[in-house]
């Protein structure tokens, strides 16, 4: 499959070498390539499931390093995009309890301590924001980082990420929510089934 691709790839860069619009034979196919066209290729090496590029089709391409990106700065901007006043001292404590559950806990296929799952708990604590506008803002963080780490964490590693929580934010309670209407919903269901 990707001895296809390396010559698709090199028939395209052929055209392109020519610095006009050209049309190019790929598979039996005439195509048009822009003159303007480019193509990229992004790796993430030790990604699970992912593979090296095989040499000839990496020797098409020219390597650029990248560097990993400035999680405090995101947290940041994305707080202050879910409308919170308190970025600076907020975002601080969201990247610190990340990196030290990915330090500390065990390590679990199913934990994700990444960019993607910091992205997630800050969608979370923007919508606990604004379903509860009056909790405090420091409250909405915890619930959000509890309610979307807690239920993946295996029994051992329940005990470390409350010691994280409790250092990291000392004067804090996780929010208690009203989940009544919750509970007899789900007790109604049961009895209708006969559970």
């Amino acid at each position: 499959m990707l001895s296809v691709i390396t010559s698709q790839v090199a028939g395209i860069m052929n055209c392109l070498k020519k610095g006009h619009n050209e049309q190019c034979n790929i598979n039996d196919k005439i195509i048009l390539v822009h003159k303007d066209t480019g193509l990229f290729i992004t790796m993430n090496p030790g990604y699970a499931g992912r593979s090296e590029l095989p040499d000839n089709l990496a020797n098409l391409f020219r390597p650029v390093a990248m560097m990993a990106p400035n999680f405090f700065f995101i947290v940041k901007i994305t707080l202050m995009s879910e409308g919170f006043k308190q970025t600076e001292s907020l975002a601080k404590k969201v990247v610190t309890i990340y990196e030290l559950m990915l330090k500390q806990l065990s390590k679990q296929d199913h934990y994700d301590f990444g960019m993607r799952a910091v992205k997630s708990v800050l969608n979370a604590s923007g919508r606990i924001k604004r379903q509860y506008a009056d909790l405090d803002e420091t409250t909405v963080i915890i619930k959000a980082i509890r309610d979307m780490n807690l239920p993946k964490f295996i029994a051992e590693d329940v005990v470390l990420f409350d010691n994280l929580f409790m250092d990291l934010f000392p004067d804090c309670e996780e929010p208690q929510v009203n989940t009544d209407v919750l509970q007899l919903g789900i007790e109604d269901t049961l009895n209708a089934h006969k559970l």
